[in-house]
């Protein structure tokens, strides 16, 4: 999946004529990119459309429009687009409650280390988590993670040709595990090569 340049994107004054027809398409297609873990989590698949959207957003709300406040938004958020081998997600701990979002939150210290994907015939792949900051201290984990998820080019393979994919966590606090439903599984299937 090639990154955004420059050329992908729309003027201030373009995408506030289409922002409506745009972020429509872009809702649609993250229906089958978000991937429930319990009642609590879940995993937001990106790909170039969601970091178009993003970076769409970011562009409007701060009204940037110079060459070189475009190139930083860029390369901000181009790492989040997937390779061709591997799925980018953005990973939440979701509780509505303030209060209880503060105690869940103490009690999943490494919670994003405890993610884990599988195509089917292979083993779990754990996440490569938070490359760009610290997310963690002592007392508590972020709600908010961003994770890589490294395949072999034979899990890849498999799953261009119809493997079931898995998605889950086993954190001693909190444990999930889903089945991708076909139009997820299809979803990510296209993020491959």
């Amino acid at each position: 999946m090639s990154k955004l340049s420059h050329h992908d994107l729309y003027s201030l004054e373009e995408y506030s004529n289409m922002r409506g027809e745009f972020r429509g398409k872009v809702m649609e297609h993250k229906k089958n990119r978000r991937v429930p873990l319990g009642e609590h989590a879940a995993l937001y698949f990106e790909d170039a459309l969601t970091m178009q959207y993003q970076i769409q957003e970011m562009l409007r709300i701060e009204r940037i429009f110079e060459h070189q406040g475009i190139q930083d938004e860029l390369d901000v958020y181009n790492p989040l687009i997937p390779d061709g081998m591997n799925w980018k997600a953005t990973f939440m701990v979701e509780y509505e409650d303030p209060q209880e979002r503060h105690q869940a939150l103490a009690r999943l210290i490494g919670i994003e280390r405890a993610l884990w994907v599988a195509v089917e015939g292979f083993a779990k792949v754990r996440p490569i988590a938070n490359e760009d900051l610290e997310r963690e201290t002592e007392e508590k984990t972020a709600s908010v993670h961003f994770v890589r998820f490294e395949l072999t080019p034979e899990m890849a393979a498999a799953v261009k040709q119809g493997a079931t994919i898995k998605a889950g966590i086993d954190h001693p606090h909190y444990q999930a595990e889903i089945t991708l439903e076909e139009p997820i599984r299809a979803s990510l299937a296209g993020d491959l090569h």
